[in-house]
């Protein structure tokens, strides 16, 4: 089921960005500056030819006037069998992962949309502008309070077996 539907995501994303390179080699060519929104989402498959789509990556960039400006981030995506009516787990990969309050250091995402406020309607695109979102909203660079515990006890559990207490709504 998963499968059509994220052909149709990756060929949006794969358009938009070839559309977002034409429009910056436009601007360098005529030496204009239009405005840019500073969010990018570059997306690879891992492997390259692997034709499940079970294991999608995204690098996404930090929002221009933020603290995490043009810093480049890695997601790894793993899309369950029933997705899009479950959510796919979403962890950034180390060495990329920001310093932010809702982000451990071992790559789990603090978002709710990513458990218990999934909507099917919601697809990779959305995700990666929610996340650049909540980094986008930090204002300064930490890590969360339970960091060290957190990771030490979920060395090798999923994110998404994680029983989240989401408390913060201003993200």
């Amino acid at each position: 089921m998963y499968t059509k539907r994220l052909q149709k995501e990756i060929h949006k994303l794969l358009t938009e960005q070839s559309n977002n390179e034409q429009l910056i080699k436009q601007q360098q060519n005529n030496n204009t500056n239009l405005p840019t929104s500073g969010m990018g989402i570059d997306i690879f498959l891992d492997p390259p030819n692997d034709n499940s789509l079970k294991i999608m990556y995204c690098t996404i960039i930090g929002a221009k006037h933020t603290l995490y400006e043009n810093e480049k981030f890695r997601l790894k995506f793993t899309f369950p069998d029933d997705y899009p009516l479950q959510s796919p787990e979403v962890v950034f990969v180390p060495p990329f992962i920001p310093l932010h309050e809702h982000v451990y250091t071992n790559g789990h995402i603090c978002l709710n949309i990513l458990y218990d406020g999934w909507s099917p309607v919601m697809n990779v695109q959305s995700v990666c502008m929610s996340i650049q979102s909540m980094l986008s909203s930090a204002t300064e660079k930490k890590k969360p309070r339970d960091n060290d515990t957190y990771v030490m006890t979920n060395m090798n559990i999923s994110p998404k077996q994680t029983r989240w207490w989401f408390h913060d709504d201003k993200v």
